[in-house]
């Protein structure tokens, strides 16, 4: 996703925005101390689940960082699927707020906070559906996916909703 040629990129943030490992670590070390620079000054208490906040994209292609704080997986008793789905619209929202054409997206909460696959990748692919059914910026979302496994989740979750 570092890699990408959008203009902005979605990151599987923390809520205190500070780093941390898989995507959202990978996307601090390509962006460089800037990244961290900026998010210390302009959000020091981080951002709740569910949300998403703004910066620049520093030493990325992107211009944009889109930081999606998504929900740990803790059975889905705890709001999980609500929580995922605003942290999609928060990020969508953003792009059309600044103008963003095109977006690219990880697999927000599959990762090390254990989202399950399918249900993951199904909650992503509605919210990015419903918003481009209405008016939007967007013409182009991505999504980088880091296995054949979650790509083949989204892809199924795609040719769900036809």
């Amino acid at each position: 996703i570092t890699k990408e040629p959008v203009d902005a990129i979605a990151n599987a943030a923390n809520e205190a925005l500070r780093g941390g490992g898989g995507v959202d670590g990978a996307i601090h070390r390509a962006a460089g101390p800037g990244l961290l620079a900026e998010l210390r000054e302009r959000y020091p208490n981080g951002a709740p689940t569910g949300t998403a906040v703004a910066t620049g994209g520093h030493d990325l292609p992107a211009r944009w960082v889109l930081h999606a704080v998504g929900p740990v997986w803790r059975g889905g008793d705890h709001d999980e699927e609500r929580l995922l789905a605003d942290a999609y619209r928060a990020c969508l929202r953003l792009a059309d707020e600044l103008g963003a054409r095109a977006i690219a997206f990880p697999a927000i909460s599959m990762g090390i906070y254990g989202y399950p696959g399918p249900d993951g990748a199904s909650v992503a692919v509605r919210m990015v559906a419903e918003h481009l059914a209405d008016d939007t910026s967007i013409e182009l979302v991505r999504f980088v996916l880091f296995s054949e496994e979650t790509y083949d989740l989204f892809a199924d979750a795609l040719g769900a909703i036809g």
